[in-house]
């Protein structure tokens, strides 16, 4: 890694359902390991003990969860997380590969959930130590085409909301990239996988200076 620092490299992956984050997230993270750089991977809600019990609470269709309640159940998932892995690995001088972040409580509670944003991102910078991505990759596709490549499995509790739901969510993350347009890199999903994840790695070699 040619940038030289104290601090580490924090890099999350966003976007609506069936964008594709979690694969290329991974494809990421595989690839900077290859590269034997100090690369860590983590998932929201979950990778603690404690996270992965809040997210089968979240997800659970079983579940009625208001969407106040919602927003302060992944700031709590958060806030474990950041104190047991984020900050240490940061402090540590690690790269974070992590598939969702605060973002995402903005734009599926904020503005799909129509929690107060202001409050959201007050608690938010609370749970997360001030703690900010250095690069966060939006994988951008249409509502219907990423619900329609989900339907090959039941839905979770976040996947079952309304169609309207959704395009608030989706909305909400384009809404952030055209206000934070240094941090957050808009990457349209491409058919072949290996077309998305090209678009990605450019990104990363230029904003980071990582191999």
């Amino acid at each position: 890694m040619a940038k030289k620092n104290l601090r580490g490299v924090f890099i999350t992956f966003e976007g609506p359902e069936g964008c594709g984050k979690s694969t290329h997230s991974e494809l990421l993270y595989q690839h900077l390991k290859r590269l034997k750089l100090p690369v860590i991977y983590i998932r929201e809600p979950g990778t603690t003990k404690t996270g992965e019990k809040i997210r089968s609470i979240l997800l659970d269709r079983k579940n009625r969860i208001a969407d106040s309640s919602e927003m302060l159940l992944y700031m709590a998932a958060r806030s474990q997380i950041v104190a047991e892995i984020i900050d240490p690995a940061l402090r540590d001088g690690k790269i974070i590969i992590s598939d969702r972040f605060l973002d995402a409580t903005i734009c599926y509670q904020g503005y799909g959930g129509k929690v107060d944003i202001d409050m959201i991102k007050k608690v938010g910078d609370f749970a997360t130590r001030s703690i900010t991505p250095d690069l966060t990759i939006l994988l951008d596709i249409p509502v219907e085409e990423g619900l329609k490549k989900r339907a090959v499995r039941i839905f979770d509790r976040m996947e079952a909301k309304p169609l309207s739901y959704h395009k608030r969510v989706r909305e909400g993350y384009l809404t952030l990239a055209r206000q934070e347009s240094n941090r957050i890199k808009v990457v349209k999903v491409e058919k072949r996988i290996k077309d998305t994840k090209a678009k990605i790695l450019k990104i990363v070699k230029e904003k980071l200076w990582l191999g």
